[in-house]
């Protein structure tokens, strides 16, 4: 498997970007593949919080921080790496990686390439899409849409929202169901991997006191974004029988 990267992002806040980059460490963790993540919440970090043993704080403006993600995907050992990308800075970020010759190599098959664009229920997110679009090119292009509420995506209109996916060629629509509040909150205060929370353990892998109820909303909604991750053949489409 050559080297992928996947960047987690949105320009507009609160749409829910690093809960994505969470089940997509635990996906790739029940995948047995080896995964590494750079949160770029600089310099708090909470990406880091819930997967300390593969997360590293990275200020991603910054060269130094650019050259450590960019400069060790061939070195490494570990194959994937995901990128969550603080509110604001998706374009920026993009923007970046294309100076620096990244998206070269991407298309000259280097590396693989995955964006999950995180969009929320109003044409502000859709409208993000155009912006987005310059760096899509060729690449793989997931329009991910967040129910961290009750929102039915009621603000967009079909043929606005057609308009908008027309112009990005291959684009993949990933739908993430919501989970219980009460149960998100909980994992929250236990700062634990989904995944981690639902087989009640706690960060040093010892057995927890999670509430049977929350734990069993927790597994059942972590399987289906796992089945929606292999609904859209993730695995294949970042390894070299996916490019083909």
């Amino acid at each position: 498997m050559k080297p992928a990267v996947i960047v987690v992002g949105a320009d507009k806040g609160g749409v829910g970007k690093t809960t994505i980059a969470r089940t997509l460490l635990d996906y790739f963790a029940a995948k047995n593949v080896l995964t590494r993540a750079f949160d770029t919440e600089y310099p708090r970090g909470a990406l880091k919080r819930f997967h300390p043993q593969v997360t590293d704080v990275v200020d991603i403006t910054a060269v130094p921080d650019q050259m450590k993600i960019l400069d060790t995907l061939s070195t490494s050992e570990v194959k994937v790496s995901i990128i969550d990308i603080r509110a604001g800075q998706l374009s920026p970020a993009l923007k970046a990686f294309t100076d620096v010759g990244f998206f070269d190599e991407v298309k000259a098959g280097t590396f693989n390439f995955g964006l999950f664009h995180v969009l929320g229920p109003s044409v502000a997110s859709l409208e993000e899409i155009a912006d987005i679009q310059p760096y899509t090119a060729g690449k793989n292009y997931f329009a991910v849409k967040n129910f961290i509420n009750e929102t039915s995506f009621f603000e967009w209109d079909p043929a606005v929202y057609d308009s908008y996916f027309k112009k990005m060629k291959g684009a993949v629509e990933v739908n993430i169901p919501k989970l219980n509040e009460m149960a998100y909150e909980q994992v929250d205060l236990s700062a634990v991997p989904f995944a981690t929370f639902s087989k009640n353990r706690n960060a040093q892998g010892h057995i927890a006191n999670n509430s049977l109820v929350l734990r069993g909303y927790v597994k059942t909604w972590l399987k289906s974004v796992h089945e929606e991750y292999d609904r859209i053949g993730l695995i294949d489409r970042l390894t070299e029988a996916g490019e083909n």
